[in-house]
């Protein structure tokens, strides 16, 4: 497997930055990035040793942006992403 870096995770996959703001695509809800952080995540194991393997991810943390209401308050929600799953492109729209 490729070594892959946090920073090439950020580039590959087009992730917002801190204070953008991004619209579920299944609810039309718009929510604030709020926090980015660099993690580690699990995948399975090599097939071939049985070893257990890390691969770099990216945590962010959105917080549902409502009128009236001031950062940080009301619903949040945080998820990782790594280079080997889609779910940020099927989730998520960056706008503005």
């Amino acid at each position: 497997m490729v070594e892959l870096t946090h920073d090439e995770i950020l580039m590959r996959k087009k992730l917002p930055r801190v204070g953008q703001t991004v619209k579920s695509r299944k609810y039309g809800t718009l929510w604030r990035v709020m926090e980015k952080r660099e993690v580690w995540q699990n995948i399975p194991d090599d097939p071939n040793t049985g070893e257990p393997r890390l691969v770099p991810a990216i945590y962010l943390a959105f917080w549902q942006i409502k009128p009236g209401e001031v950062p940080g308050v009301g619903a949040l929600k945080g998820y990782s992403y790594t280079l080997y799953d889609d779910t940020f492109e099927t989730n998520w729209e960056i706008v503005g």
